[in-house]
């Protein structure tokens, strides 16, 4: 019935003239088409197809077959059947008009969600590239139309990170990546191949620019790529990275060009809409690109020689602020990377101060503070601590001390001040052991910086306990500074302050202490006390400790974090009383000298 059907829809429409068929007749034809490849009539819609007399009924309606026939391609397993919908797929974008079946093979592709997106762009990228090759008019257009749309749905897929998860590509990403190269190559060439640079030429470059770096920002962006450089080479996600950067350059664009108008008011891009968003847009693009250039070394001999370390950390760090801003692990952890390559070109001691007027040189370690205190990933904190140090051991003894200073004021976190403290300490001792004193850890620039470390923020209200790390690091620096400067050198200038020191710290610090540890005590006591009501209730019991409830935990686990807390504050307790007995022994000794010289 449905052939029937269809051959009568043909012969009525082989009398007319093309402008005059119908809508009704594409209806009719789509309808009976259809219905022929659900009853199984393969071979006879073949025939049709393949008759020359049918070929403007084709070429007008026969695009209406396509979604059909895809379809029958991705859910009949029957080969033979499978053979005879190629061929027939072949037909009809052999026949029908172009610019129909760009937009019924591109609404093909916008269908699916899942592991069906790669199963239908794979099956598809190759009849696409040939209607879009058949176009003659405004082919730029329909280059872009494609690949942002092809881009839109592969957006969706998982990016595989582990080295399991690209061999297996359950989602078919990778493959769907490297077919991708393959359907833009043809047009890449044809848009360098044009030595007119006509406008057509220009919008086609365009298009492949910003399909270059939607790429960069995803996959390639959160992608993991393969460490072993024999795996490197098998690795489809880096070869689609070094194609794309390949067609960056082949279009006009190669990474060193980037690099010499960074930070310079000439235009990067010749497309307007590239300028205007470049800041906003391309940032997570072009991080990711000098990633792959910098960490991956795709491409990375096109660099110029002669660029110097500080020139090129200058460039990256904007980058590196981009990478660090993110929540995603994979991510932020090449900010890691690319920190790490930039000053590992660097000699120690060599990035001056005037770096940290420009805004990311500050920005960044602020990021790796975050990286360390929140990242869930132990290895991932333990990275953003040494890039950290690395960071400081390259800044000049200005550098060291603005960032000091901006670190202790924005860190908020007892840990992270605890370690810039011992930090400070590292080059007080390096600026005492030199023959000329270093101005900015030594006399009046240190006691400035050192009204940020000994002190208690909210005096002997402070929480001890949250503050433990910084309260040791403290007083184990004033301790060393007590030791290593004698009150007739002073050259710290520690003993000239000492009065506002105790004021300000020790005093405080000696009333909170013992407000701590008498509240502790208190609490051990009702903890015991409500321990025996427990194990006779048998439940959880609740301790109240500076204010806060503590977690329902059982009592010989709640004793143990009292007893823990009483702990921390002996110790800082023996520290403090060591401290005060040095300054005293240092204080007395330097008097009976005084006196002797008298």
């Amino acid at each position: 019935m449905a052939v029937e059907e269809l051959q009568s829809i043909i012969k009525r429409c082989q009398i007319l003239e093309e402008q005059d068929f119908k809508e009704e007749d594409f209806g009719l034809f789509q309808l009976a088409g259809q219905r022929c490849i659900d009853e199984g009539h393969i071979d006879q819609l073949l025939e049709v197809i393949q008759n020359e007399k049918n070929k403007v009924i084709i070429k007008n309606m026969g695009w209406n077959l396509i979604g059909p026939v895809v379809r029958c391609l991705l859910w009949n397993n029957k080969e033979d059947d499978k053979r005879k919908y190629f061929l027939m797929l072949d037909l009809l974008v052999k026949l029908c008009n172009p610019k129909e079946l760009l937009l019924g093979l591109l609404e093909l592709i916008e269908e699916p969600s899942g592991k069906q997106i790669s199963q239908i762009i794979l099956l598809l990228l190759q009849p696409l590239q040939t209607v879009i090759q058949k176009l003659h008019s405004n082919k730029s257009y329909s280059v872009g139309l494609a690949l942002s749309t092809i881009w839109s749905q592969l957006s969706l897929l998982p990016v595989p990170y582990s080295k399991e998860q690209i061999q297996t590509d359950d989602y078919g990403l990778c493959q769907c990546c490297k077919a991708l190269i393959e359907f833009t190559k043809p047009f890449v060439k044809e848009a360098t191949d044009d030595k007119e640079n006509s406008l057509e030429n220009q919008r086609l470059k365009d298009e492949l620019l910003k399909f270059c770096f939607k790429s960069l920002k995803c996959p390639l962006l959160t992608a993991q790529f393969l460490e072993q450089s024999e795996e490197a080479e098998n690795d489809p996600l880096r070869s689609f990275a070094s194609e794309i950067i390949g067609f960056l350059s082949a279009i006009g664009y190669p990474f060193p060009k980037m690099i010499f108008n960074h930070g310079k008011k000439k235009k990067t891009w010749d497309y307007l809409e590239f300028e205007e968003e470049e800041d906003k847009q391309l940032a997570d693009s072009l991080a990711s690109l000098a990633y792959l250039v910098f960490v991956q070394g795709i491409s990375i001999d096109q660099l110029p020689m002669v660029l110097s370390p500080s020139y090129l950390l200058q460039f990256n760090m904007g980058h590196i602020e981009v990478f660090l801003q993110r929540t995603e692990e994979s991510v932020f952890s090449k900010g890691l990377d690319l920190l790490e390559n930039s000053l590992l070109r660097m000699e120690d001691n060599s990035l001056l101060h005037q770096y940290l007027e420009i805004k990311s040189f500050l920005t960044v370690p602020q990021g790796l503070v975050k990286v360390m205190t929140l990242c869930p990933d132990e290895t991932l904190r333990k990275k953003g601590l040494a890039m950290l140090q690395l960071y400081i051991n390259k800044l000049d003894s200005q550098g060291k001390y603005t960032l000091f200073r901006c670190l202790l004021n924005t860190s908020n976190h007892s840990g992270v001040e605890a370690f810039i403290i011992q930090n400070i300490k590292n080059q007080i001792d390096i600026s005492l052991k030199r023959t000329h004193n270093n101005k900015w850890f030594t006399g009046p620039q240190l006691i400035s910086l050192l009204d940020l470390v000994l002190f208690l923020p909210e005096g002997a209200e402070t929480d001890l306990l949250q503050n433990s790390d910084r309260i040791m690091a403290s007083l184990n620096l004033l301790r060393y500074l007590v030791i290593k400067d004698n009150e007739n050198d002073n050259q710290t200038g520690l003993w000239t302050e000492l009065g506002k020191i105790e004021n300000n710290f020790l005093k405080p610090l000696h009333t909170g202490l013992n407000m701590s540890k008498a509240h502790y005590e208190a609490e051990i006591k009702n903890s015991q006390e409500n321990s025996q009501e427990v194990q006779r209730s048998k439940e959880f019991c609740s301790v109240t400790v500076g204010g806060e409830e503590m977690p329902n935990m059982p009592p010989e686990m709640q004793l143990k974090v009292l007893h823990s807390a009483l702990f921390t504050f002996d110790l800082i307790e023996s520290v403090l009383a060591r401290v005060e007995e040095l300054i005293e022994i240092k204080t007395k000794s330097t008097s009976e000298e005084n006196t002797g010289i008298k």
